[in-house]
């Protein structure tokens, strides 16, 4: 399947229904800090949107509130997010690398869990027929 492309308001609906799990529209939208909350018909709108792209659905109707749940994991959002931003790229990961050490947000104890993680799927791809 297709990871559906979302935009930052749609994956902050997405992060409300991750967080608190399934959830009518009022609650999606009393999620939001009241400083920046979106018109509950803005999120009605992006909710419905949200469910064309399969990316939640309603799970059950609670009189006359619809109550929606992610279909999409958060770990398949994150996915496509990241590669998306490496196509960016060209899809070579060394100058975000180089960014993310000049930058100081890579620790010696990410790499070593990046090592690790590489190591384990480099094993577990040899396993594979």
């Amino acid at each position: 399947m297709r990871l559906p492309k979302l935009s930052k308001l749609e994956l902050q609906i997405m992060e409300a229904l991750w967080t608190a799990g399934p959830s009518a529209i009022r609650e999606i939208q009393e999620s939001f800090p009241a400083k920046s909350r979106p018109a509950y018909t803005t999120v009605q709108t992006m909710v419905y949107r949200l469910e064309v792209k399969k990316a939640l659905r309603r799970a059950r109707k609670i009189g006359n509130a619809h109550i929606f749940e992610a279909v999409l994991t958060r770990d398949a959002a994150q996915r496509r997010l990241v590669d998306e931003f490496l196509g960016l790229f060209g899809g070579r990961m060394q100058p975000v690398m180089a960014q993310l050490i000049e930058a100081g947000n890579l620790t010696p104890k990410d790499v070593a869990d990046a090592e690790r993680l590489l190591r384990e799927l480099s094993a577990r791809r040899k396993k594979e027929p």
